[in-house]
């Protein structure tokens, strides 16, 4: 494992301790009033412990009025400031970055927890049944196009005073930088919509906004959707050219994921034969994007064992290798790696027993949140938990209770 140990240095000199990565994921750990908890702050330190490269955060969402998730963290401005700032403690003592998600999510917010929705335009979700969650967005004015854009620099300056060592842009699955950039959520006739030059202003600007806020200095990272999956959307061709353009403004980690939720790229994805042994999902994609650009790329999703990882890092396919739900089971999985203790991380699809709900795949996320909750009582992970408990608990503590506040 000679290059997953090894150090990397970012383009602005960050140096983190060595190549693998906790992507992010939704913790759904926030209070009702959308601060963070002693529980969230706990799991980060023991995930720290492990002594990741790097851990990203779940959602932080950057305007109290756009909640993705019933208990999203949100960071507009220094109400939690102490809080925020033992968060970024938790992993001071191991040399772990610990980077926030900024987010904002568009049209994909529930409309039981948001007065109004926004996007680009007012193009409704496509899920079938589901959309009935979700609510026409409004489009968003030049002005309030403008005042989210500042909102995301707000927010990354606020987490960087509380001591957070980088940030990261969400700009893929479906959220709203990824609405931007999708000709099928993007309708406008404005300078925001039709070319891709115009959608991509958007994305343009927020980083533009966040770069002026936190200095060069300051590690800024983008997670980008390699395509959205759907006829007509966002396509690889134009993912390609959305990272030369980031990549001439200075961005200094892309990571690679894809998918929205009307299209999850990683819920029963069929790999090529050709990647099939390699593990990674988009791992195609991100051979292409090494042509392209001289930035480090970070690839999420599919990864499964320690030496297919080292060997994409050998092949130079990639610089930083991104686990998410990895890290729900094996918490300690960078130490349990390099010590040779772990080779190969298995992560079960559970299931609730029934048919219909398993299909609509809302077993899975509650089943891994479960597995953070628990790392953030202090308890260790719980393979024997069924998909249905899983479920009962998610619209037990976090959406019911959140509903009924709202």
């Amino acid at each position: 494992m000679k290059l997953l140990t090894s150090s990397f240095k970012l383009p602005n000199g960050t140096l983190l301790q060595n190549r693998i990565a906790k992507s992010a994921m939704s913790e759904n750990m926030g209070t009702l009033q959308n601060a963070p908890t002693r529980n969230l702050i706990k799991a980060y330190e023991v995930w720290s412990k492990g002594k990741p490269g790097l851990l990203i955060t779940g959602n932080v969402m950057i305007d109290s009025r756009a909640i993705g998730e019933p208990r999203n963290v949100v960071v507009e401005d220094h109400s939690n400031f102490e809080l925020l700032k033992d968060w970024a403690k938790s992993s001071k003592e191991t040399g772990t970055h610990i980077w926030p998600q900024l987010n904002h999510p568009g049209r994909q917010a529930f409309a039981a927890i948001n007065k109004e929705v926004v996007a680009p335009s007012a193009v409704s979700l496509k899920m079938g049944g589901a959309s009935r969650m979700f609510k026409k967005p409004t489009p968003l004015t030049e002005d309030a196009i403008w005042d989210i854009i500042k909102r995301f620099g707000n927010s990354a300056k606020i987490m960087q005073d509380a001591g957070f060592t980088g940030c990261q842009i969400h700009g893929a699955h479906g959220y709203l930088v990824s609405q931007f950039l999708s000709p099928l959520s993007n309708i406008r006739k404005d300078k925001w919509g039709g070319s891709l030059e115009n959608r991509a202003r958007f994305v343009v600007e927020t980083y533009r906004e966040i770069r002026a806020q936190v200095g060069n200095e300051y590690p800024i990272g983008i997670k980008i959707n390699s395509a959205d999956f759907q006829r007509g959307g966002f396509t690889e061709e134009e993912s390609m050219e959305v990272i030369r353009i980031l990549s001439k403004e200075g961005i200094d980690i892309i990571e690679v994921s894809g998918g929205t939720y009307e299209k999850p790229a990683m819920v029963g994805l069929k790999k090529k034969k050709s990647t099939q042994d390699r593990e990674a999902y988009f791992l195609d994609y991100i051979e292409k994007a090494r042509k392209i650009t001289d930035k480090p790329l970070m690839l999420t999703g599919g990864f499964r064992r320690a030496s297919i990882m080292e060997q994409a890092l050998i092949d130079d396919k990639l610089d930083i290798v991104g686990l998410a739900r990895p890290f729900c089971l094996y918490p300690e999985l960078a130490q349990d790696v390099f010590s040779g203790k772990l080779n190969y991380f298995e992560t079960p699809l559970p299931s609730s027993g029934i048919k219909m709900l398993d299909k609509m795949g809302g077993i899975e996320l509650p089943w891994y949140e479960l597995q953070i909750h628990r790392l953030g009582e202090g308890k260790r992970p719980k393979r024997q938990i069924s998909g249905l408990a899983a479920f009962v608990f998610s619209l037990k503590n976090i959406f019911f209770k959140s509903f009924i506040k709202n």
